[in-house]
């Protein structure tokens, strides 16, 4: 059973959602998303970085283990998104995981195409092993696009031969842009916030007519070998669910150690809405449990 909170907030999205077919200009399509940010916790420091020729955010809640990091790479269809958009949610992953969450302003399409936003991510991950943070003391994280890139990241930091982080967290991952899995029709209805022409556009702005099935730009056709114990969060209202579930299937027959879980009634990165949502603050949480547990301080 749907809680109040949920069912309320899916309302506000559909109420707020533009009929299909209008597809407005892409800037008003990212201002909008900057305009609908939730405000940091008071008690979140921030730190502004450059890291590897790009802008970057440290974000810090109270009790972060020194030596510990997340290098947290923002979801918005690789079109859209910002330190800014999601300051918020990047606060309270660094207090249940009690440690600083690096948040990166990664080249995005269509201004800079595929595979700019993997190098980047690439390129930040090796800025913090460049820093001296082990391996082990660290964790790569990412919502919608941003789990995508997360695990895009870790296949080609894998392929450059770096070592492997101690775990990551993709939250409702586009891992698959083919755009071509049963839950974009099964889960439509359902889904208030993303509808399969709208994903289709942002392809296009990222891709410019490059293979979709790349593994670099679709994780889910990756070999995914030696890659790190996975947490995947997506909710059972989402068109990407089947993004999720595949990913799972397919680390698991590469020998990836990965836990799905399919929260009911969610839907996409509902994680962004604590400050409204119950859900969100137990997904939150449960994702700092996972970390802790991999770095051996659950």
């Amino acid at each position: 059973m749907a809680g109040a909170e949920i069912t309320k907030l899916k309302n506000i999205i559909r109420e707020k959602a533009l009929p299909p077919g209008v597809e407005p200009p892409l800037e008003q399509m990212r201002k909008a998303m900057e305009k609908v940010a939730f405000r940091v916790a008071d008690d979140v420091k921030t730190e502004s970085v450059t890291v590897a020729g790009r802008a970057a955010e440290w974000v810090r809640a109270p009790g972060v283990q020194a030596g510990r990091a997340i290098l947290y790479l923002h979801g918005g269809g690789y079109v859209m998104g910002s330190l800014n958009t999601h300051r918020s949610l990047a606060g309270e992953v660094s207090r249940a995981a009690q440690a600083a969450v690096l948040l990166i302003d990664y080249r995005m399409g269509p201004e800079a195409p595929f595979p700019a936003a993997v190098e980047d991510g690439v390129a930040s991950y090796r800025w913090l092993l460049d820093q001296g943070f082990t391996p082990k003391s660290l964790a790569i994280a990412g919502d919608s696009a941003g789990g995508g890139l997360a695990m895009a990241t870790l296949v080609s930091a894998r392929d450059q031969g770096l070592p492997m982080p101690a775990a990551a967290v993709p939250i409702s991952p586009w891992v698959d842009l083919t755009c071509t899995n049963d839950s974009y029709k099964t889960r439509a209805a359902a889904d208030p916030m993303i509808n399969p022409s709208g994903i289709g556009r942002m392809v296009g702005f990222y891709l410019q007519g490059q293979d979709p099935k790349q593994p670099y730009a679709s994780p889910n056709f990756a070999d995914l070998r030696s890659l790190p114990p996975l947490l995947i969060h997506v909710g059972r209202d989402e068109v990407l669910l089947d993004d999720s579930i595949k990913l799972d299937a397919k680390a698991k027959a590469d020998g990836v150690t990965s836990t799905l879980e399919i929260w009911d009634d969610m839907i996409h990165v509902w994680h962004a809405f604590h400050p409204m949502l119950p859900e969100a603050r137990q997904a939150i949480t449960r994702v700092g449990s996972f970390l802790r547990e991999q770095w051996g301080t659950a």
